[in-house]
């Protein structure tokens, strides 16, 4: 592979089941990586978490999640960015636990599982979007 990172983008509506289309690219681009399935796995399913946080809490007006893939020597990164209303992370993490202790949600692992899946994941959120960055090294 050379040195300048490969880079792929995508831009899919916020309907049921377009996340597999995004899992489709995670794929492939596993596959050029040179990665085992395990690998290429853990990705995609923190790529649909991702996803799915985007359709289903960002409010998104125009209803569309950008994702784009880098490649590198060392990684894999994707950046899945919605122009919602944006969120507070640590206020998220913490109602699901609550939720979840209290018997009164079963959802809401999201991103406990984007972090156990990926070696890094970083989010940006504020008024204008979230962008949360996850990235896979080799």
């Amino acid at each position: 592979m050379k040195r300048n990172p490969k880079r792929v983008d995508l831009t899919i509506p916020m309907v049921e089941e377009m996340e597999l289309t995004a899992t489709q690219t995670a794929e492939a681009l596993g596959r050029f990586m040179g990665w085992n399935q395990e690998k290429t796995d853990e990705t995609k399913m923190a790529l649909i978490e991702a996803c799915l946080n985007a359709f289903e809490h960002s409010n998104s007006e125009d209803r569309r999640v950008l994702i784009n893939f880098e490649l590198s020597e060392e990684a894999m990164t994707i950046r899945i960015g919605d122009s919602g209303n944006g969120f507070d992370p640590e206020f998220a993490r913490k109602e699901a636990v609550r939720k979840r202790e209290q018997g009164e949600s079963r959802r809401g692992w999201g991103l406990k599982i984007m972090e156990e899946m990926m070696d890094e994941v970083d989010i940006q959120s504020d008024q204008s979007g979230t962008v949360i960055t996850l990235v896979k090294r080799r």
